[in-house]
């Protein structure tokens, strides 16, 4: 009789531990990708789909020479936060490409990358 119910709770279990692991996934950014700015930014900011651990993750800004051009190291935005946020120097009229790598509370892990550009 308990049988039948193994294999069913054996799925619901497989299910919810992927659902747990999940890789942590950028939701927004400011300035947001592809976006051509007037204004510099002193600031980039990342969102993730969840919560990121700032010890493991990272972001690096770099120009159009390859040159990184952020100051200091990401940092959570508050303990358990899903925003990081780094500083850059002063930027000039360019491309900049935005490099992240998250890992997520649950030991996920992602990256990516976008651009954005700042108009003369």
């Amino acid at each position: 009789m308990l049988r039948p119910a193994f294999p069913t709770a054996i799925a619901v279990v497989m299910l919810c531990h992927s659902a747990a692991i999940a890789d942590v996934k950028m939701v927004s950014a400011d300035p947001p990708a592809g976006a051509t700015l007037h204004t510099a930014p002193t600031t980039i900011s990342i969102t993730f789909s969840d919560k990121v651990d700032a010890k493991f993750s990272s972001i690096i800004v770099v120009d159009e020479r390859n040159q990184r051009v952020q100051q200091g190291a990401a940092e959570a935005t508050s303990y358990g936060a899903k925003t990081m946020t780094i500083a850059v120097k002063p930027l000039t009229a360019g491309v900049y490409r935005v490099i992240w790598r998250a890992v997520g509370a649950d030991a996920s892990k992602s990256k990516g990358k976008y651009e954005f550009t700042i108009a003369p």
